[in-house]
């Protein structure tokens, strides 16, 4: 477990001093923050410390940072890694910048952080891309629990030809309905902490369970070609750069973060608390993903030599776990391989248990996402959502789309792996978004010799985006050569539009009018 120790100690002693070192350049001060200046009982409430930080992690974190992490330790070692230095760097850094911004912008939310600091054109971008991402989100948050449960607590197969798959989508796929229209997300949102704790606990348990009971994983420096799986056939022919970090999405980098920083930019009695509530929970996010990775490589290394899971190229040449059932070797999906590690690490108790928190923790965060997604159609084009009838005139085409991009994802052999890959796209995309405005933030602030901090990982981040999507069959389709070259040219003008607005100068906290 060296290489995972190592990773370790980057996200733990790296977050520590990047985190400090956001703290020295935003310089958080002891001004009234909107949970008092704004209080309205309501959105603008004081609330504490460890509240806040719990609600953050609880809106960031979903199965985001346990099914990609699952798909990108395939690549290798190299991914315990490159998740916590990213994370240190990238995710929590722009995690960071937006809550704080937001909460020196009077609890700004964030469509009006980025029209305040690039321009209307960027704005109405940025706004298509919120408006996909939820998409995705509601449509990869209907199949992950619904795989989840099929074939973890029910038993059921879990296939596309199976009646019980589709009545399990169907289940959720009612309540998001019911929940896009009627506010009963209340209910459940009692008992998310709870849920939330469980993620935290399963988590803990993976990672004890591999120290405890040594299970063996594969060093950075050592032969990638195991007995069970060669992780460096995979890393060659996998194009590591973009698909990777597409590939792992919120353990690294996340878009949808931003969002819901800005909803806890309302609430928090001190910018002195914004490192704790912002940086560090993102940080967690980042163990959770760094567990995940682990323990997957861990049971596939484990598992090797007692007919566990394994790795196989299918005859339609697509990447899949398999299981041994019966005597032979059977497919599983990742979502799948989510209840294996569950039930391998914390037994067959502590496993049902952590398995009811993932399947929650979606399904809590797909209706909201979909509620969102209505709202934004609904504020951009200026439709009333004042009854029922007019909210569901509005739903039932979400609800279309998203159901026919679930019947495809779910009938076609490489569905989940293409719609995971585009739903993370949109996700890391919209990051560009708020690492722009927050490199725009520091130049018109007098503190641009740190712009850097947001401006690179913003610049590789288009890079990656701009690649995948000149590259993939849904996007342009063109070689991976050209899609290099282009990405390259689009990440060198995301830098120079950026500084370039950054200097011209525009809007500030102190001028909100100009």
């Amino acid at each position: 477990m060296a290489t995972f120790m190592i990773g370790l100690v980057i996200l733990i002693v790296g977050g520590f001093l990047m985190g400090k070192l956001c703290d020295h350049v935003f310089q958080p001060d002891d001004r009234e923050t909107p949970a008092y200046s704004k209080q309205d009982g309501v959105d603008y409430v004081p609330m504490p410390t460890w509240k806040n930080a719990l609600i953050n992690l609880l809106n960031i974190a979903g199965t985001g940072p346990i099914l990609g992490p699952i798909q990108g330790i395939l690549f290798g070692p190299i991914a315990l890694l490159t998740i916590p230095i990213g994370n240190v760097i990238g995710g929590a850094v722009h995690d960071y910048f937006a809550g704080m911004i937001c909460t020196r912008d009077g609890g700004a939310q964030m469509p009006e952080m980025v029209r305040k600091y690039t321009s209307k054109t960027v704005f109405w971008i940025y706004d298509v891309f919120v408006c996909l991402l939820l998409l995705l989100v509601g449509t990869v948050f209907i199949y992950t629990p619904g795989d989840i449960a099929a074939t973890q607590v029910f038993g059921f197969s879990g296939a596309p030809t199976e009646v019980s798959t589709w009545v399990i989508y169907a289940v959720i796929f009612a309540y998001y309905l019911i929940a896009t229209v009627f506010p009963i997300d209340k209910i459940i949102g009692r008992v998310y902490p709870i849920f939330g704790a469980i993620l935290v606990f399963s988590a803990l348990g993976v990672f004890g369970a591999m120290v405890i009971f040594h299970y063996p994983l594969v060093n950075v420096w050592g032969s990638w070609a195991t007995q069970s799986f060669d992780y460096a056939a995979y890393f060659k022919a996998g194009h590591f750069i973009p698909i990777f970090f597409v590939t792992v999405a919120c353990g690294i980098l996340s878009g949808f973060h931003s969002s819901q920083t800005a909803l806890v930019a309302r609430t928090i009695k001190s910018e002195k608390e914004g490192r704790m509530t912002f940086y560090n929970m993102m940080v967690v996010e980042g163990f959770i993903a760094m567990v995940w990775a682990a323990g997957t490589m861990a049971l596939i290394q484990f598992t090797a030599e007692h007919g566990g899971i394994t790795m196989q190229l299918s005859d339609k040449g697509v990447w899949q776990y398999m299981i041994q059932k019966g005597g032979e070797l059977v497919a599983i999906s990742p979502t799948s391989v989510v209840g294996v590690v569950c039930r391998y690490a914390l037994g067959p108790i502590g496993g049902a248990v952590a398995l009811i928190g993932i399947i929650i923790l979606p399904i809590t965060s797909g209706d909201t996402a979909l509620r969102a997604l209505r709202l934004t159609i609904a504020d951009t084009f200026h439709f009333k959502q004042d009854n029922n009838a007019r909210r569901l005139s509005l739903a039932v085409p979400i609800f279309v789309i998203v159901g026919a991009i679930l019947v495809w994802a779910k009938i076609d052999p490489k569905g989940f792996n293409i719609l995971w890959r585009y739903f993370a796209w949109s996700n890391q995309t919209m990051a560009l978004f708020p690492l722009a405005a927050a490199t725009i933030y520091l130049i018109i602030n007098k503190r641009g010799k740190w712009a850097w901090m947001t401006l690179i990982p913003g610049i590789f981040y288009t890079f990656i985006c701009a690649c995948y999507i000149l590259n993939a069959k849904l996007g342009f389709g063109l070689s991976w050569n050209i899609a290099y070259i282009g990405g390259a040219v689009i990440a060198a003008l995301y830098a120079v539009l950026t500084i370039w607005r950054g200097k011209k100068g525009g809007f500030t906290p102190a001028d909100p009018v100009k």
